[in-house]
């Protein structure tokens, strides 16, 4: 803090100067600051891809407002939700919340849901530099809209340099409302929601208007809205682009027509460098690419987004690479450039192999591990409805957040029988449709030993069509962990932990799982609360595809904020809690 002695009778000006050497100094030595954003989320008639529909927005926008700070800042988001007739809340997808765990985000996990009109502040402490994503946690809203960007600026030099700094962030877009959808999800028959209309780069995409009978005013390719994102760029400039997917539903590729992409960070950890013609992205994925621009500058380039892992029947994503001084909305002269072949998974899995921990920014995992759960990606039948779950447990959310549940000991507030830790590895057949009869519905929680090493394992399998296993990509709330390998076929427990990268694995928080293959990951449950671990494909997370870990939470001192609580058992807490 600015601590000055001030002597009677100094002159005014004196007194100034002497605050602002003050000021600058600190600033200089890198002191922590505050950033404040108010922000107001409403429903708006949009058209990102020219078909006008109703979309979630934060002050008249989306993609949402970009969150610029530096690391150990603090960021406080005052939140006003004007959706009128629904709740809201906002999860900070890579934030580890450390001694915030009540402002994660997670509705029915660490917080009640903002009612309609309510105001609700976030406040939570940037820790670690990197890129990071924020984006809508209640039903399937972060669909409709709402969702954007962090960037934490280091405050030591980053080991790569570029001269310009912009963000990247990659949707795909469904015209059906999130209520049709949900509903469509929730019926018998079941009614799945199919493939995306259009993929967004930067909230702007480019649908076929003429492709579909649309009532007259509803579909307008020539609005401004949705003429296309273009990125300009200086000839022989290096370009640090960040791009960050939101999609509900897709893997991407992304290219850049004619440059090599440099992949030099990953969910806010530095890469060992390597070059790429396409980077494949999964929902919740964060990455750091250099590009120079060292091609023609006489012409523009394109820049594409393209499905891959689903049968592709959505158009690729356009938007303009543009060497100044080249008008930024001039066509390329040549076609896009031919995606990969959307089932070919070798390319994939050979990317994410190629993802390691940059020299000199390598932080080693615990050789071994306190414990081990299994969790197989099963496709259910129960009572009728068509289910996601994770040991043959689809997951449902209670009326009360588990961490005051937990906190306060409110035993009734969900099942106190935890999920199964694995399947039956010996008999159950990864490659062929299952019958899973004993599927059941359950909201019990792991509980983790405070401090203690806990080793995941993500076992995909068939769905139920013949010959069909899908990527799922899995993210971790309240944490970063060590990806320690990739397989194909089912983990074995003998031979597979022998191949576990444990000189320098990469440090994530959203990791893909290949079709009929596993994924191992390792962290240290070190952070007091309670953290929701999910597929980050809406449709598949709506459908019961989570669990939940809680620990350390009789660490936590003092009484939970009142601003989460007003729901379940917390309706009278919050008054004189």
């Amino acid at each position: 803090m600015v601590e000055l002695r001030l002597i009677k009778g100094m002159p005014t000006l004196i007194v100034v100067w002497c605050l602002l050497v003050a000021v600058l100094g600190n600033l200089q030595r890198g002191e922590a600051r505050i950033r404040h954003y108010r922000w107001d989320v409403k429903y708006e008639y949009k058209s990102p891809d020219c078909y006008k529909k109703l979309v979630i927005t934060i002050n008249g926008r989306t993609p949402g407002p970009t969150i610029e700070a530096e690391e150990g800042d603090t960021v406080i988001v005052q939140v006003n939700n004007s959706l009128i007739t629904e709740n809201l809340a906002i999860h900070w997808h890579g934030i580890r919340q450390i001694g915030s765990p009540w402002f994660d985000g997670t509705e029915g996990v660490t917080q009640c849901p903002i009612l309609p009109g309510d105001t609700f502040k976030y406040q939570f402490v940037v820790d670690q530099a990197g890129t990071y994503l924020y984006h809508a946690h209640y039903g399937m809203q972060r669909e409709a809209g709402l969702y954007g960007v962090i960037r934490v600026k280091p405050r030591e030099p980053e080991p790569f340099a570029y001269d310009y700094d912009r963000s990247i962030i990659l949707d795909d877009w469904f015209h059906k409302s999130t209520y049709e959808q949900a509903a469509g999800l929730s019926s018998i028959p079941f009614q799945w929601v199919g493939e995306p209309q259009s993929l967004l780069i930067n909230g702007k995409g480019r649908f076929n208007c003429s492709s579909t009978p649309i009532a007259t005013g509803i579909c307008n390719a020539t609005n401004p809205e949705c003429a296309p994102y273009s990125q300009t760029v200086v000839s022989g400039k290096t370009y640090r682009l960040r791009i960050g997917s939101l999609t509900t539903l897709s893997a991407l590729s992304f290219q850049i027509q004619g440059h090599k992409m440099r992949v030099v960070e990953a969910d806010g950890h530095y890469v060992e460098p390597f070059e790429v013609d396409n980077l494949f992205i999964y929902s919740g994925e964060t990455y750091s690419v250099l590009v120079k621009a060292d091609q023609d500058p006489k012409r523009n380039y394109w820049i594409t987004s393209n499905v891959v892992s689903r049968n592709r029947t959505t158009p690729p994503g356009l938007a303009i690479f543009n060497y100044y001084p080249n008008h930024p909305m001039r066509s390329p002269p040549t076609p896009p450039p031919t995606p990969p072949a959307w089932d070919d998974v070798k390319p994939r899995l050979a990317q994410s192999l190629a993802i390691k921990a940059r020299q000199g920014f390598i932080e080693k995992p615990p050789t071994t591990s306190d414990r081990l759960i299994v969790l197989l990606n099963t496709q259910n039948t129960i009572n009728g409805y068509r289910k996601w779950s994770v040991n043959n447990v689809s997951f449902s959310l209670p009326q009360t957040p588990y961490l005051v549940a937990l906190k306060d000991d409110i035993k009734d507030a969900f099942d106190q029988t935890p999920p199964p830790e694995g399947y039956d590895s010996v008999n159950y057949d990864i490659y062929s449709v299952q019958n899973n009869t004993n599927a059941t519905s359950s909201n019990g929680i792991y509980r983790l030993e405070f401090n203690s090493t806990v080793d995941i394992i993500l076992q995909n399998a068939n769905t139920m069509n013949k010959n069909n296993s899908e990527t799922h990509p899995w993210h971790l709330h309240g944490h970063d962990f060590w990806v320690l390998g990739y397989g194909n076929g089912k983990f074995d427990k003998e031979k597979d932990p022998k191949n576990y990268n444990l000189e320098n694995p990469i440090l994530k928080n959203t990791v893909p799982v290949h079709p009929y293959g596993w994924t191992a990951l390792r962290f240290k449950a070190n952070n007091p609360g309670v953290w929701l671990f999910h597929c980050h494909i809406d449709s598949h997370f709506y459908m019961g595809m989570r669990v939940v870990f809680a620990e350390g939470i009789n660490t936590l001192a003092g009484k939970l904020p009142s601003s989460i609580m007003g729901c379940g058992e917390t309706k009278t807490f919050g008054f004189h809690h």
